[in-house]
């Protein structure tokens, strides 16, 4: 019988149940802070702090670059790729803006972290049946509050770190909304914890902002010029996520990759 890793150990005994305890205090805070914080800002704090402790914990280093082309509060459409579960707080901790996500609504159920979602305004879809008219309503909602999104087209998170198509969904309602959409290529962090394996690993993430990209507002946009936006935003991210991991090839960016 093989003996399980030493940082399967730590995965399971240390930070599972430090990650919990994250949760079920900060989540409380959360759903506390929307009583007196309609708008959620306060909530988003928690979740921030959430992520840093996560990142912290595990030992996760980020290296962010190109913040500086954002030069105001937004709102946004962030657009990223998909390698771990980590690319969440990955994205909340270093992105320093009022961010939504869109989740599937399964997610809703669970205590604490639905609690959080349900309470500071992020977008739950039921992906079998979407309400394509009560989403839109919602993004406009966001939008006129002032916040940006996060969205992760792929569908789906990347094994190798290849960088599937994206699908058109979120391009179309940009287009209906005139939001501007903002790449964002993540690198590394399917190290830290791969899809389908329950062992996470300290080691560095690369987060890479990329120029906005002005989505002009149509009133009837095609499914054909969303998907011709979709694949401009993953070409992008796609040619970055590639040239970081030329770049590393040489060396692991994770303690146990």
């Amino acid at each position: 019988m093989r003996i399980p890793p030493f940082h399967w150990w730590r995965t399971v005994f240390f930070l599972i149940p430090a990650i919990s305890v994250y949760t079920i205090v900060l989540g409380s805070l959360s759903v506390c802070s929307t009583l007196v914080d309609r708008r959620g800002h306060l909530a988003h704090g928690c979740a921030r702090a959430w992520s840093w402790l996560i990142l912290a914990t595990t030992g996760v280093r980020v290296r962010a670059s190109g913040l500086e082309r954002l030069r105001d509060g937004g709102p946004y459409l962030f657009v990223s790729n998909h390698q771990s579960i980590y690319d969440i707080p990955v994205i909340f901790a270093t992105l320093p803006f009022q961010i939504r996500i869109i989740a599937k609504q399964s997610l809703g159920r669970f205590p604490f972290l639905g609690w959080h979602l349900r309470r500071a305004g992020h977008l739950l879809v039921d992906r079998r049946h979407p309400d394509r008219n009560r989403i839109l309503a919602a993004w406009r909602g966001l939008l006129t509050s002032g916040l940006s999104l996060i969205v992760f087209p792929e569908g789906t998170r990347s094994i190798d770190g290849r960088v599937a198509p994206f699908r058109a969904g979120s391009f179309l309602m940009a287009l209906e909304v005139g939001l501007p959409v903002v790449p964002v290529a993540v690198v590394g962090s399917r190290h830290v914890m791969q899809k389908g394996r329950l062992m996470t690993c300290p080691g560095e993430v690369t987060l890479v902002v990329h120029d906005p990209i002005a989505a002009p507002r149509v009133e009837a946009p095609t499914v054909r010029e969303a998907r011709e936006l979709a694949r401009r935003v993953q070409r992008t991210v796609r040619a970055r996520v590639e040239e970081e991991e030329a770049a590393s090839a040489g060396g692991s960016r994770a303690a146990c990759a």
